[in-house]
């Protein structure tokens, strides 16, 4: 039986903040970025990355795993949440098909 899919949305602390990060959230962001990567290498994400919005950027990604439960945990284990700076939310969605990045 294939895996189930979630939408992961990352939520920033405020609307300018892709402009406006201060040194230390440009820091919690980068040990954000490898833990991504590290899940996208252990092929838990299909693709991930910002989206840039009119309202404001957010981070997206769509998970590939067990059950709600792990993408839950995924989000609560993301180190700029652990860290307070950002929200995440979660939404079971359905992959009709995907294509790889060429």
């Amino acid at each position: 039986m294939d895996k189930p899919h979630y939408y992961f949305a990352l939520i920033p602390p405020r609307p300018s903040f892709p402009q406006d990060m201060t040194s230390e959230e440009r820091a919690l962001m980068g040990k954000h970025g490898a833990y991504f990567r590290q899940h996208f290498d252990l092929g838990k994400l299909l693709l991930y990355g910002p989206l840039m919005a009119p309202d404001g950027a957010f981070g997206l990604g769509i998970l590939e795993v067990a059950d709600e439960a792990e993408a839950r945990r995924f989000g609560e284990n993301d180190p700029s949440v652990r860290g307070g700076l950002n929200r995440f939310g979660i939404y079971p969605m359905q992959v009709t098909a995907s294509r790889a990045k060429s």
